[in-house]
């Protein structure tokens, strides 16, 4: 009886820890750029009662062992990188990866590693600068930081598929300036949420720890082309979310259905002699 109680327990942490993921995911459903998470869970150890024996031919069968199980527990709580929807804005900073890859933005120019971001809504600071909404640098596909754009030679910009800067001067030529810097992740549920949209590389992520440039379209890295005027909008489906919290909603009940059981059989026992 004690057995179930504490299953029960464990059962009511797990669907806590699922609720507050879907309630994550949900607060984030208009977050640009936003990856879902996933609770999952796997059974602990069991106690053994009794063990197996095994069959004699012609004289014994075998006898499969008895096992309690003692409760369930997190067995991984995964951020799914599968392709948000698209919103077409028609502002040209506004950038989307189609595939494969991630922006790469630095907190300050002399930054070793950058961070990773899928949230591409840029913007142009009073140097001419690419920055992020929160200021951070965006990156080439070198990993330096991009020039400043020259509002003085620069009439307009475009941004091509494969990253690079078209940029038309007051004499009305076009120039190719810097191409944007994308990286691709070997194992992208390997990064580390740091908020902000942004994912800080860990020694899970990429197999030899250190990080290779690349630039979008890119068909022997596999990186996807970039999409000018369009944002990459949350993955999360909300039809989902929904049934996944009545499925948490229902279990957290069940457990707790479970202590309260146990509590009335121990009562039982306890009023035995009276």
């Amino acid at each position: 009886m004690l057995r179930s109680m504490y299953s029960g327990v464990s059962g009511m942490r797990g669907f806590q820890t699922k609720l507050d993921v879907i309630g994550n995911n949900i607060a984030n459903v208009n977050t640009v750029g936003f990856k879902a998470g996933r609770v999952m869970f796997k059974d602990i150890m069991s106690q053994t009662i009794s063990g197996v024996t095994a069959p004699v031919d012609g004289e014994s069968g075998g006898v499969n062992a008895k096992q309690v199980g003692l409760g369930v527990s997190i067995g991984s709580i995964d951020t799914l990188h599968t392709g948000g929807s698209a919103m077409t804005t028609n502002n040209p900073l506004d950038l989307r990866i189609d595939g494969d890859g991630f922006f790469l933005v630095k907190l300050t120019a002399d930054q070793e590693v950058p961070f990773l971001t899928r949230a591409g809504d840029f913007h142009l600071d009073a140097l001419g600068q690419l920055v992020t909404s929160d200021g951070l640098l965006v990156c080439n596909a070198g990993g330096d930081v991009l020039e400043p754009i020259d509002f003085e030679e620069t009439t307009a910009f475009t941004i091509a598929s494969d990253g690079f800067f078209m940029l038309k001067t007051a004499a009305g030529a076009t120039e190719q300036g810097d191409q944007l810097g994308i990286a691709r992740v070997t194992n992208p549920e390997g990064l580390e949420k740091i908020g902000g949209n942004l994912y800080r590389v860990s020694l899970n992520a990429i197999a030899e720890g250190e990080l290779e440039y690349t630039n979008p379209n890119n068909a022997e890295e596999g990186t996807g082309a970039v999409v000018s005027g369009q944002l990459e909008m949350s993955n999360v489906d909300l039809t989902g979310e929904f049934t996944e919290m009545i499925v948490a909603q229902r279990g957290f009940q069940a457990n707790s259905r479970i202590i309260t059981t146990s509590d009335e059989v121990l009562q039982e026992v306890v009023n035995l002699k009276r």
